[in-house]
């Protein structure tokens, strides 16, 4: 009996326990990226289901963006915390991107426009479906500017276009 993989979509259930509130330590593989953002030692913090990830992903209509900063501080704020881990909600919007392309290609739509999250910097996800060239498409298809500097991909001006 072999080991069935699961599926993008089987990776997006919530998984049991969480949300679960943390106090943030130094230790924590996230502390720099959260220390960042704000929070301090003692803290609390959130690690979150990929549910609510997938939920502020969806709200970005067209015509905005977000980057993980900006998903990670809407989703600290709905809990009353200081902070959110970058380290599961980054690997949450990833799966969520994965997702929602192999939906696609069984006929499904989960209505998860993943092509307008970038990166901290405004940089495009080079582990998105079809890398960084597929979502310079569909950013370009809906009318925003995508440079090259060096071996990136970046959203011309992205900070205007960012959620609240």
């Amino acid at each position: 009996m072999g080991y069935k993989r699961k599926s993008w979509q089987e990776k997006l259930a919530d998984k049991k326990g969480f949300p679960k509130i943390l106090k943030l330590e130094k230790r924590f593989p996230c502390y720099n990226a959260v220390h960042k953002m704000g929070a301090e030692p003692g803290d609390e913090v959130i690690l979150v289901n990929p549910s609510e990830v997938i939920e502020v992903m969806k709200n970005v209509p067209k015509g905005k963006l977000a980057t993980i900063i900006k998903i990670c501080k809407k989703i600290a704020q709905n809990h009353n915390v200081k902070g959110c881990c970058s380290l599961t909600t980054g690997i949450f919007i990833m799966v969520a991107a994965n997702a929602a392309e192999e939906a696609r290609r069984q006929g499904k739509d989960l209505d998860v426009p993943y092509w307008r999250t970038l990166k901290a910097d405004g940089s495009l996800n080079e582990k998105f479906p079809g890398g960084a060239e597929a979502q310079k498409e569909m950013l370009e298809n809906e009318g925003f500017k995508v440079e090259r500097k060096g071996r990136k991909f970046f959203v011309e001006n992205y900070q205007k276009f960012l959620i609240n």
